[in-house]
């Protein structure tokens, strides 16, 4: 099944979308939000299917062409957005590049913070910033919304409180966060809206590439029309879902409609490129001793999508322009090349 949200006020209007992301239909005699047909899974789910298959099978009466700009992120605003870093070839090699060893904890219990989730923003939104001095980079992933969880929820029980995927594109200024992180209090201004992918998905949307705790398929970024990476979304990912929603979930119940995110999708098999441009810098770094690679620059296009085994995109793409953010004329771009003051950060 296929879930997404047209933007209409603050929260959205809930709709379903047939599997190749061609018509919708909106549901108010199911649930008028995707926050309220999450609050009521048990029931809305089995009804929002069969409304699902119905599109499907061309039996809905007065379905509309689905408009991409039209969507916000499938859940506009969320009580809680947990991300989490999952795959520990990105995090050994951001601790190799700047010479820092990898803490045997880091093998047991995943790195995890509070993002920003009273806005997030759409597949097609642009990325407004307000400098490109502070560094600004994107970071594909793939993140679950959950129903409620109960406090102290293991890992074997987690799985089951998964209701929906989304892709994400966890934008972060890297030349704010090395001082934001020296404060010991963790990420603020260095971590923007998220954008989300156009739909939501149910598991069987993957098929047999979804194992009960990992999604089996490359996840495909490309910077400026070039192909950036497709590293596989399972292969190295050290945590699954269900141990990064037992994490989230160890001193505190999470709500209907939290989202937990990956991390960076990361392969050890270098080959397949990267999800993020700090990681390619990283590894200019360990070849050449400093990094090459830009930060983005205004005007830059990120483009973010994962495919089934069919050649059909399951999510729709996160693609997104990087904007100035502020009043008046845009000013000229500047150069955001990396120097001696680039910051190699998880």
């Amino acid at each position: 099944m296929k879930l997404a949200s047209r933007k209409h006020e603050r929260d959205g209007t809930l709709i379903v979308v047939d599997q190749n992301l061609k018509w919708g239909v909106a549901v108010p005699d199911i649930a008028r939000t995707m926050q309220e047909a999450l609050d009521h899974w048990d029931v809305c789910c089995p009804q929002l299917g069969a409304v699902y298959y119905a599109l499907n099978d061309g039996r809905v009466d007065n379905p509309f062409l689905l408009e991409i700009t039209e969507l916000a992120a499938p859940l506009p605003r969320a009580y809680q957005f947990l991300d989490g870093s999952a795959y520990l070839p990105h995090v050994e090699l951001a601790r190799r590049a700047r010479g820092a060893p990898m803490p045997p904890e880091f093998e047991t219990d995943p790195l995890m913070y509070q993002g920003c989730s009273d806005t997030l923003l759409g597949p097609r939104d642009p990325i407004l910033i307000a400098s490109e001095e502070w560094g600004i980079d994107f970071e594909g992933e793939v993140a679950v919304m959950t129903g409620a969880v109960p406090m102290g929820a293991t890992v074997a029980e987690a799985a089951a409180h998964i209701q929906l995927f989304m892709l994400v594109n966890d934008i972060s200024l890297r030349q704010l966060i090395r001082a934001e992180m020296a404060k010991g209090f963790g990420f603020l201004h260095s971590k923007p809206p998220s954008s989300f992918s156009p739909v939501a998905v149910t598991a069987d949307e993957f098929g047999s590439a979804w194992d009960g705790a990992r999604v089996h398929l490359p996840l495909i970024t490309h910077l400026n029309h070039e192909l950036f990476g497709r590293p596989d979304a399972g292969a190295d990912m050290h945590f699954d879902f269900p141990a990064l929603i037992s994490h989230a979930a160890k001193t505190r119940p999470l709500g209907a409609g939290t989202i937990i995110g990956s991390g960076t999708v990361s392969n050890r098999d270098r080959v397949r490129g990267s999800s993020c441009l700090v990681e390619k810098q990283m590894l200019e770094i360990l070849e050449r001793g400093k990094p090459a690679t830009a930060y983005m620059h205004f005007g830059d296009r990120v483009r973010i999508e994962m495919f089934d085994t069919h050649g059909r995109s399951i999510f729709g793409a996160i693609d997104q322009v990087v904007q100035l953010y502020q009043r008046g004329e845009p000013r000229e771009r500047t150069n955001s090349q990396p120097g001696k003051d680039w910051a190699i950060t998880e």
